[in-house]
């Protein structure tokens, strides 16, 4: 079994129910509320020990009751903690609001401890990351931490992997030490300014990520499943279904878990990129995110439902 190894960012998901979001200035009633374990990275990292693959997570927590459900959540998934606890800061949090009606979120962040990671904190795990098999970063803690994480992983042995979410402004060359670029349509779209509406939008945006020096692409298209796009190939991998939709909050982070767990295993870039698809499936008919994230059982049961 692969080693994966994530830098990223843990937060308690506040998670709001309700028909619609409140205008500015309104109050409105909810008809739900849940609080549990989140933040993109933490997510990916339990979807991926979940997966079945030896996953490491390096972060920073505040020492605090957010900071204990982290690491009762790491603990319970299987994950491998490479995290500071701080007294001097919050372990993060979020919003969510779900909207009742189909699932869909909107998101607010404050990562508190972890907006604190620098480059030196990351270059503290310097042989954990260049020796993983898979590493894998976003972009909620501080870019010139992913940055400085790439350029290790890069020299090293790991098969890199940006998720560039939350979107934002990439330092030039950041893209060149990626073999993997995985934005869904809005982050492709903030990457190379064309809006991806359509599965030949999506290849155009992944052929300009390439332009910029990524070894592959994939661009995530929710419901739509996912095109896996390199200079000599581009092969559409259809969504898979595991039932009625509750939650789609996780479902890009279950997505990365399922991926890295395939690549870690030796699978074939499609492969694995089925093996995440079928992760977010099961994801989506569960409410939460880092609670939704499946075992291998049910994610091989899906997969062999879809061959």
């Amino acid at each position: 079994m692969g080693q994966v190894v994530i830098l990223g960012v843990f937060v308690a998901d506040t998670a709001y129910r309700a028909a619609r979001q409140p205008v500015m200035g309104e109050t409105i009633l909810g008809n739900s509320f849940a609080l549990g374990p989140g933040g993109k990275g933490s997510n990916q990292a339990v979807a991926a020990a979940r997966a079945g693959a030896t996953t490491h997570f390096i972060s920073k927590l505040g020492a605090d009751a957010f900071g204990d459900m982290a690491l009762k959540t790491w603990r319970e998934a299987g994950v491998i903690a490479a995290v500071e606890q701080v007294a001097d800061n919050y372990t993060g949090a979020a919003y969510v609001f779900i909207e009742e009606a189909t699932g869909n979120n909107a998101i607010i962040i404050s990562p508190g401890a972890a907006a604190t990671i620098s480059a030196a904190d990351v270059a503290a795990h310097h042989a954990l990351i260049a020796g993983a098999d898979i590493f894998i970063t976003q972009l909620e803690q501080p870019m010139e931490a992913a940055h400085e994480a790439l350029r290790i992983a890069h020299a090293g042995t790991p098969v890199t992997i940006l998720n560039p979410a939350p979107a934002a402004d990439l330092p030039k060359g950041m893209l060149a030490l990626c073999d993997y670029v995985t934005p869904n349509e809005t982050e492709a779209e903030g990457i190379t300014g064309i809006k991806v509406a359509t599965l030949n939008d999506a290849r155009r945006a992944a052929e300009d990520i390439l332009g910029q020096g990524a070894g592959a692409v994939i661009v995530t298209l929710g419901e739509n499943g996912a095109l896996y796009h390199t200079s000599t190939t581009s092969t559409h991998i259809p969504a898979m279904s595991a039932g009625p939709v509750a939650e789609t909050t996780g479902a890009g982070d279950a997505f990365h878990g399922g991926f890295a767990t395939g690549l870690s295993e030796g699978r074939t870039p499609i492969e694995a990129v089925r093996m995440g698809c079928a992760t977010a499936a099961i994801s989506v008919t569960r409410p939460g995110t880092a609670a939704s994230m499946p075992n291998r059982a049910e994610i091989d049961a899906l997969l062999a439902q879809n061959t």
